[in-house]
């Protein structure tokens, strides 16, 4: 069986690194399904062992978070939220810098891949009927929404992982990297403004009656989303396992008169849960092999794991801007069961940060890009990288120095 779990899991990370197999509409999700399909039917694993391997907490988190998030899309937030912030600054410069401030705030509280799916499409629209060009606003949303979410255990998915993971503390965890992650919101910024300087446009008022009327504010739902999102990090302060905080808030956001439960549930997006649910099935397959075991046995008598700078630098660069840096944290994480605290945070740092050094190196680059596509704005593996590699290399620079000046991390 051994070789039947290696052929399945390289097939899974080639695919997770092509974003799919040529002449076939399959994508990540879809691929990574099929193989763990696979090791059940030819009987690699058995159900109970797919089962136990899923992490289960880890999925409650995300689908909490993703209904919270719901609460705040259904109230019409995210649409108006996305339109004032496209008519609102007078300059480029305060127009980029508004996007970057909510994209990042945002993206701290709210999972970042959420956020830019929702913000996206109303911030062309915006952005066109003033004639601007969309593409270095949407660099910058996508670039800032990464580095916001580097700041919590709730800000991505690759955190929520990490936090369960290392049994990790939501506000130890803002304390060490939120300086790091405030540090790349600016350098996402400071990078998008000068790659596109001169060739922004102007802003031009009276053009906010060709984007259709956004939906209307819900306040009363609003203010539900808002004290639900204060009460949950309330509850982070106590003695409460975090995803059944996570849950309840999702609960009784459920509850309500105005908003269906089954609309609040077709927003969560259940692409990403399964895609979780299949790698964590796989990689624990290959774990069965004894084979990472080994290679971790190796690498540590060699001196290379990835507890230090030199190591886990290079190896969030490549693992993100090849199979996605959701996928290379669920595989080191099962390669690696027992890293020290501090190497958690340095993974949760640079994986997030490096996402942003190309288009596929995080999900929500790839959600802007497509998102942005369907509004009839196209935005480049060129474009995004001229902006992303500065911008991913500066803030992984920043964050390696803030990790081993604080002693998180070695050289």
């Amino acid at each position: 069986m051994t070789a039947t779990i290696l052929i399945l899991f390289a097939a899974t990370y080639l695919g997770m690194a092509l974003g799919g197999f040529p002449g076939l509409r399959i994508d990540r999700t879809g691929i990574a399904l099929v193989a763990a399909i696979l090791l059940l039917a030819t009987g690699a694993l058995d159900t109970a062992a797919a089962v136990s391997a899923i992490d289960f907490p880890t999925i409650f988190i995300l689908l909490g978070l993703m209904i919270l998030s719901a609460q705040y899309a259904g109230s019409g937030f995210y649409d108006w939220c996305a339109l004032k912030v496209a008519q609102a600054a007078k300059s480029p410069a305060r127009l980029l810098g508004v996007i970057v401030l909510v994209a990042g705030g945002l993206s701290a509280v709210l999972a970042n891949d959420v956020v830019v799916f929702a913000m996206t499409p109303m911030l062309c629209l915006g952005l066109q009927a003033r004639k601007l060009d969309p593409r270095p606003y949407l660099i910058g949303l996508a670039g800032a929404a990464n580095a916001g979410s580097a700041a919590t255990m709730i800000g991505n998915p690759q955190n929520i992982l990490i936090g369960q993971v290392g049994h990790l503390d939501f506000w130890r965890f803002l304390a060490i990297c939120g300086g790091p992650a405030l540090a790349a919101m600016a350098i996402a910024y400071a990078t998008v403004w000068l790659v596109w300087r001169g060739r922004f446009g102007m802003p031009q008022e009276g053009h906010e009656d060709a984007v259709q009327a956004a939906p209307k504010l819900d306040r009363w739902q609003l203010g539900k989303a808002v004290a639900a999102t204060l009460v949950l990090l309330i509850l982070f302060t106590r003695d409460i396992p975090q995803e059944h905080a996570v849950l309840l808030i999702a609960g009784i956001m459920m509850v309500s008169r105005r908003m269906a439960s089954r609309d609040m549930l077709g927003m969560v997006d259940w692409h990403l849960l399964v895609l979780f649910g299949a790698l964590f099935a796989i990689n624990h397959a290959l774990g069965l092999t004894g084979i990472p075991t080994a290679l971790v046995n190796d690498l540590s008598a060699a001196g290379w794991l990835p507890d230090r700078l030199a190591v886990m630098l290079p190896l969030s660069l490549a693992g993100s801007n090849t199979i996605g840096n959701v996928p290379a944290v669920i595989l080191l994480l099962a390669a690696w069961p027992s890293p020290p605290e501090g190497a958690l945070y340095g993974l949760a740092l640079l994986s997030t940060l490096a996402g942003n050094l190309l288009l596929p190196g995080s999900l929500a680059n790839i959600i802007v890009a497509e998102r942005a596509a369907a509004a009839g704005v196209k935005l480049g593996f060129v474009e995004h990288a001229r902006c992303g590699v500065p911008m991913a290399l500066l803030s992984m620079a920043v964050a390696a120095v803030w990790l081993w000046a604080g002693g998180w991390m070695g050289l």
